[in-house]
């Protein structure tokens, strides 16, 4: 299962990592390089709502909607090779984030089958994997002499691979849950849930910087690298961006490791105060030695992604059973509703304020998650997640 989430997720930031390319090929503005990722924060919106709305997740075999969103995502991502305008761009981008919604949701589901114990670090190392495939277009961009169509082409092959591999390789686990019918009133049940309100909440903090940092941070490293004095390199700056979201991996692994042994509502409060205080300190370093500003993008790195799994992991233990694709969907398509706020601030920030303090803003995102994860930890609801740990 994480081979297939590294594979299909490559499609996410195909054109992000590409976008000092597409700057030069259609001459695009601030505004028009942001909706290149915004357009698939909103299709992956758009389409988590609608697999909500009619309960896909839980409706229809989970592997059946797993090969025929990663199948959609790659022709949808591909299409950006033959678009002959930003517009056309955007509409595709738009159509690889609905079918990526078939994807992150129920491969979250598909992997709690296998685990009743330990799920917390299994949803983590899935996560870590969703991160690793994110960050693989910046590490084909940052390979000498691969061309930006190149980059679209293979990060589709990736993702049309992982649907291969799940037609013939993904099963559900021995613990599957209950099988749902169509009933849009889960919609409403779900919220009216006390654990999964406050679960959500302690994501849209996550969320608030996660994505941000993710889409901008190439753009950073490689201003940064000319404001000292250097030039700028591509490569070098694609290469840094894929070590800082690859790394996270990591932090998923661990974040899934101490959620499972010490409680997921204290994993998460700590993995949030180290990733905003670094989002409040890299703008220091922008400028600087190399190695100090990515030293502290590898720790960001670590920290921002670490607890990702861990909110999803508490939704699918305090959430009703029969419909945790349901639940799990819901919460996602909530939190990445903040992204498109966030990804398109940050240059509006930089150009504003400098790189010195657009990161900055991301903070306070942390800070409401941490207060939710703290709440949650006292209230009865507690009992559910991490077999009792909170």
């Amino acid at each position: 299962m994480t081979v297939v989430m590294v594979l299909t997720m490559a499609t996410w930031f195909s054109a992000s990592a590409i976008i000092p390319q597409l700057v030069e090929k259609w001459d695009l503005s601030g505004n028009q390089t942001s909706l290149l990722t915004i357009a698939v924060q909103v299709g992956f919106v758009f389409g988590a709502v609608i697999s909500a709305v009619l309960n896909l997740a839980d409706v229809f075999p989970p592997k059946r909607v797993l090969w025929v969103a990663s199948f959609s995502a790659a022709i949808a991502n591909a299409v950006l090779v033959v678009a002959g305008s930003f517009e056309v761009a955007i509409l595709f981008r738009f159509a690889t984030g609905v079918a990526l919604a078939g994807v992150y949701p129920v491969s979250l589901k598909l992997v709690s089958t296998w685990f009743r114990e330990g799920r917390g670090t299994a949803m983590g190392i899935l996560v870590g994997a969703l991160t690793v495939g994110s960050a693989m277009p910046h590490l084909v961009n940052g390979v000498s002499g691969v061309d930006w169509q190149a980059v679209i082409l293979m990060t589709s092959a990736l993702t049309a691979l992982g649907g291969v591999i799940t037609v013939f390789a993904i099963q559900e686990g021995p613990f599957p849950f209950p099988a749902g019918k169509f009933d849009p009133r889960q919609i409403g049940q779900a919220l009216s849930n006390r654990g999964l309100r406050l679960a959500t909440l302690g994501y849209f903090g996550h969320m608030w910087e996660l994505y941000a940092m993710w889409a901008w941070f190439l753009a950073f490293y490689g201003d940064s690298l000319i404001e000292h004095g250097g030039d700028g390199s591509r490569q070098a700056a694609a290469l840094a961006t894929f070590a800082v979201i690859g790394v996270g991996a990591l932090g998923c692994w661990l974040g899934g490791v101490l959620g499972d042994r010490w409680g997921r509502t204290n994993t998460t409060s700590v993995a949030m105060a180290v990733s905003g205080m670094c989002a409040l300190a890299i703008g220091f370093t922008f400028g600087g030695p190399p190695l100090l500003v990515l030293a502290v993008g590898l720790v960001w790195g670590i920290s921002v992604v670490a607890d990702s799994a861990q909110f999803s992991t508490i939704a699918s233990e305090v959430s009703d059973q029969t419909y945790v694709g349901t639940a799990l969907t819901m919460q996602l398509a909530a939190g990445f509703v903040l992204t498109v706020v966030t990804i398109w601030l940050i240059p509006v920030l930089r150009d504003e304020l400098s790189w010195r303090w657009a990161f900055a803003f991301l903070a306070p995102g942390p800070a409401l998650g941490i207060a939710a994860m703290l709440y949650l930890k006292k209230l009865p609801e507690a009992r559910l997640i991490a077999s009792g740990k909170g």
